[in-house]
């Protein structure tokens, strides 16, 4: 079969979106490519935000391709199915120009996985995939029908088969980019601590996360911890070496300690950056992050008080306090550390002033407390309306503009309804 995979060419005007904007590697397209080349499928990868394409400049690939099947992912890469943008602007842009020149559509990503029946009706895609693509995209390929994780519609009616699905992914290989998208990739994700002389990647050592904690949306993705053997990972990561990366940054939902991944990348050379919890290091196991090449570490923090934790089921038995002097030790080995915070009731305005200037003073930095959004597929949306329904995303993005009058300095200030959004595409 010929299968085209497309990552659009994203943009965020109006949206309340908090991620990063610079292009990605989209991880779940390069994952399933491989797959589906190793199975002797015919691939096309495009890269439209990386390459700044159209959805006219797609059509014309997509036209001398001519594919069987087209795949349309709804996030801006694996990297923020936690947080994309609610709004599916963008792919709904898209996969109108499509029609006629794709093949069977497919959609993948977060918002199918949470709300199915609202991303076909949205879409106008033959076929959703709910939870982790890959494997689901293989048995599509293959011709097999009424595959687990999917969702259709059949003589007038919605049909899901089973749940979510989740992927194997501790047996997945090194996966190998084109040397243009490489070299295109000049970004490097949440690097503080010199300008990019070379290329910079993104690489996924682990899958999920062994916690709960209540903002994220991990519920129907990404859920389960995995984590892919230190080999298979190190020989990736030398293979994008050797195409001139000069920076990684692992995109795992939560980067664990793992002597045998730091003391592999002892030597290399390569620099990196983590997201991570603060509270599972040790001194010894920073001062190893360190040495190994870390520049860059964004660790959860998310709220000053007992309570506030507690109410985001962070489970984190260190006192603030603590907190901070891990923060401060992590500092002495990693250039850029930073403590995230997000906006709690609990914690009182005049405390978080006084402990982001502590912090700030010291070289680490926390964030202004950035508005929770309540996605759909995390429990703090089922805690305020129980399971998402079809008008989900929209209940959530209603309340938080309803909630909060000020946003992030990464946020749009003045955010459009989502409904306004979807409707001018």
């Amino acid at each position: 079969m010929k299968v085209a995979l497309i990552n659009p060419n994203w943009r965020y005007g109006g949206s309340i979106y908090f991620g990063c904007r610079s292009p990605h590697l989209p991880l779940e397209l390069g994952i399933a490519h491989q797959l589906l080349q190793r199975n002797e499928h015919r691939t096309l990868l495009i890269d439209a935000h990386l390459h700044n394409l159209s959805p006219s400049d797609i059509v014309a690939e997509l036209k001398h391709f001519r594919p069987d099947m087209t795949v349309v992912t709804t996030a801006p890469t694996y990297l923020f199915w936690r947080c994309p943008p609610p709004e599916l602007t963008v792919p709904q842009e898209l996969v109108r120009a499509l029609h006629g020149h794709a093949g069977f559509l497919v959609a993948v990503g977060p918002h199918g996985s949470a709300t199915p029946r609202a991303v076909l009706r949205k879409l106008c895609v033959d076929l959703v995939v709910m939870g982790e693509c890959e494997e689901v995209l293989m048995q599509l390929a293959a011709g097999e029908r009424d595959v687990a994780g999917t969702c259709f519609i059949e003589g007038g009616d919605v049909r899901m088969i089973g749940g979510p699905r989740a992927a194997a992914f501790v047996d997945q290989l090194p996966l190998a980019w084109p040397g243009e998208m490489i070299r295109r990739h000049d970004h490097h994700h949440h690097r503080f601590d010199a300008e990019p002389i070379g290329p910079g990647a993104e690489v996924e050592a682990s899958r999920g996360c062994p916690y709960h904690c209540t903002f994220c949306a991990k519920e129907n993705f990404r859920n389960k911890y995995r984590r892919r053997p230190a080999n298979l990972v190190l020989q990736e990561i030398d293979a994008l070496a050797q195409q001139g990366v000069e920076y990684i940054y692992f995109i795992d939902e939560i980067f664990l300690p793992h002597e045998e991944l730091l003391r592999g990348l002892l030597g290399r050379g390569l620099k990196f950056g983590v997201q991570t919890r603060i509270d599972v290091w040790k001194p010894e196991a920073l001062e190893l992050l360190g040495r190994a090449g870390c520049v860059s570490a964004e660790c959860g923090v998310e709220s000053l008080t007992v309570e506030g934790r507690d109410m985001l089921a962070k489970h984190c038995r260190m006192t603030t306090g603590q907190l901070a002097d891990r923060l401060l030790e992590a500092k002495r080995h990693i250039p850029f550390v930073q403590a995230n915070l997000i906006a709690m009731p609990q914690d009182d305005g005049e405390l978080v002033r006084r402990w982001r200037k502590q912090m700030r003073d010291a070289g680490v930095w926390a964030n202004d407390p950035v508005p929770l959004f309540p996605y759909p597929g995390s429990p703090d949306y089922r805690r305020l309306w129980g399971e998402p329904d079809d008008t989900a995303w929209e209940r959530a993005h209603d309340h938080y503009l309803n909630q909060f009058r000020a946003f992030s300095d990464v946020q749009e200030q003045r955010p459009r309804r989502l409904c306004e959004l979807e409707v001018a595409a």
